[in-house]
C-alpha cells in the first residue's frame, strides 16, 4: 500500500512510519523537520520517501500534497498543543491551536481529496481529551473535538464515495509532545503500543480507534455523566 503520514518527524506518526514502512508497504512521511525526515529516509529508503511540510503553510501544503494521486491511506498525525493560563487569557493561543489542529489537518483533507478512490482510507487523529472539560486544555481540547466532529460528518458525507473516514483517540502516549506536560498522565503507553493499535484499527476498518481502551471506557462513561458532574470530576483530578 502507499500510506502518507503527515507529523511523521516525531511521536506516533514516526512511528507509524517506520512500523508500516517494516511491514514493505510505501510511506510518504511528512514532516516540519528536515533533518528527522532525512533519518527516516535512511532509515529505509526503500520504503520511505520523505515530504517536507509545515500544514499551517497553505499555500505549500495545498501544492505539495496535491502531487500525490496514488494514495490507499492517510493518517492526518500532526498536531500541536498549548495549554491556557486562565488568569493570562490569551486568544491568540487558541488561534495557533486550532490553526494547525483543526484548519491545517482540513488543509491537508482539501489537497488529498480529489485523489482520493473508493476504497482508500482516511485517518484523522483526535485525542480523548475531547471527552472531559479537562483543566487548561481548552484550546487544545476543543481543537480535537472540532476534529471529532469533522470527522463524524466526513463519515457520512463520503461514504457515497467508498472512502472509509476513521478516527484515533488516543489517550496518554509517551512522546515529545507529552514530555513536557507538568502533571500524572494515567495509563501512559508507549508510541510502539499506539502504532499497533491504530495499524489494527484502520486493517478492521473500525471508525473509532481509541485507546488504551481501559482509559477509553472510562473517559466515555465520564462524558455521559450529567455535566456538573463531569465538571466536579475534572476539579477533582487537577
Amino acid at each position: 500500500m502507499n500510506i502518507l503520514i503527515t507529523g511523521a518527524t516525531s511521536g506516533i506518526g514516526k512511528q507509524l512510519a517506520l512500523d508500516y514502512a517494516a511491514a514493505g508497504h510505501h510511506v510518504i512521511a511528512c514532516g516540519r523537520n528536515e533533518q528527522a525526515l532525512a533519518e527516516l529516509e535512511r532509515t529505509d529508503s526503500a520504503h520511505i520517501a520523505g515530504q517536507k511540510l509545515d500544514i499551517s503553510d497553505a499555500e505549500h501544503t495545498l501544492q505539495a500534497l496535491r502531487a500525490y494521486t496514488d494514495i490507499d491511506v492517510v493518517i492526518l498525525a500532526a498536531g500541536v498543543c498549548e495549554y491556557l493560563d486562565i488568569e493570562a487569557f490569551e486568544a491568540d493561543l487558541f488561534a495557533r491551536v486550532f490553526e494547525v489542529n483543526v484548519v491545517g489537518t482540513m488543509r491537508c483533507v482539501e489537497a488529498l481529496l480529489p485523489n482520493l478512490k473508493s476504497g482508500s482510507k482516511l485517518v484523522i487523529v483526535g485525542s480523548t481529551a475531547r471527552l472531559l472539560p479537562f483543566t487548561r486544555a481548552e484550546a487544545y481540547g476543543g481543537s480535537k473535538a472540532a476534529i471529532h466532529y469533522i470527522t463524524r460528518s466526513l463519515q457520512v458525507d463520503l461514504a457515497r464515495r467508498g472512502i472509509k473516514v476513521l478516527h484515533v483517540s488516543p489517550g496518554f502516549v509517551e512522546t515529545p509532545m507529552t514530555a513536557q506536560n507538568d502533571f500524572e498522565m494515567p495509563m501512559q503507553v508507549s508510541v510502539e503500543f499506539a502504532s499497533e493499535a491504530i495499524r489494527k484499527g484502520i486493517d478492521k476498518n473500525k471508525i473509532d480507534i481509541t485507546f488504551p481502551r481501559v482509559f477509553g471506557w472510562f473517559l466515555k462513561f465520564a462524558s455521559r455523566l450529567p455535566q456538573s458532574w463531569q465538571v466536579a470530576l475534572s476539579r477533582r483530578m487537577t
